[in-house]
């Protein structure tokens, strides 16, 4: 059962975007957090819409924002759930991604996913296993789940952004290498950008990076 994900929209009107780019949000957060990106963004990409989704489900530890899926060691849910978890969002989002698609007049191939940590994992889960491959993934701050299954489950091998800050206190920045090494032994055009004296978030330096992948992916 597909839950409907509210969300926020920039750039030209509904059906005049030439290509479209997706914020996916991480734990605790919601889609108007990435959102601001596309004022950032939005001037070097003309004609492309930006649009942000709120994650299905608030916070099980609690706050204001929403989760994709639970996080046991954040908010005591077990194994078991964290897994079902994210398998209801992967077909939450992917559904959201096929309307949007549809609405706005796009093939997949127009359109580029930027996710931020949990948002990076949906991103990273969702992408590979999708039926025609979307222009590409920006994955900040994020992991790979379950990378030994990734060259099996791999449907599409859209190219792959890595970007991660070597200061991160929440997601190791080891978790960038072991994405990086399953995703270039499954097959998938991958690339990386370190942030230096980066901590949990977005660096300028990574933002420019993301920019300029994705120029080259929706140009």
């Amino acid at each position: 059962m597909m839950r409907e994900l509210r969300f926020g929209r920039k750039g030209p009107p509904v059906g005049e975007a030439t290509a479209l780019v997706v914020f996916v949000h991480g734990y605790g957060a919601d889609g108007a957090d990435l959102l601001g990106l596309a004022d950032v963004l939005g001037p070097h990409l003309p004609g492309v819409a930006f649009v942000a989704p709120d994650a299905p489900e608030r916070c099980v530890g609690g706050g204001f924002g929403y989760q994709w899926f639970p996080i046991p060691w954040l908010d005591g849910s077990s194994q078991a759930l964290a897994e079902a978890g994210l398998e209801a969002a992967a077909v939450d989002l992917n559904g959201f991604l096929d309307a949007r698609l549809a609405e706005e007049g796009l093939t997949a191939d127009r359109l580029a996913l930027v996710g931020f940590s949990q948002g990076a994992m949906m991103s990273l889960h969702v992408a590979p296993r999708r039926a025609e491959a979307v222009a590409g993934v920006v994955a900040i701050s994020g992991r790979l789940l379950r990378p030994e299954v990734l060259a099996e489950e791999a449907v599409v091998r859209p190219p792959v952004l890595l970007v991660h800050g070597d200061q991160d206190p929440v997601v190791p920045f080891s978790d960038m290498g072991t994405a990086g090494d399953a995703l270039v032994g499954a097959g998938f055009q991958t690339f990386g950008h370190v942030m230096q004296g980066t901590g949990h978030g977005i660096a300028p330096d990574g933002l420019g990076v993301a920019l300029q992948f994705i120029k080259e992916r929706l140009g």
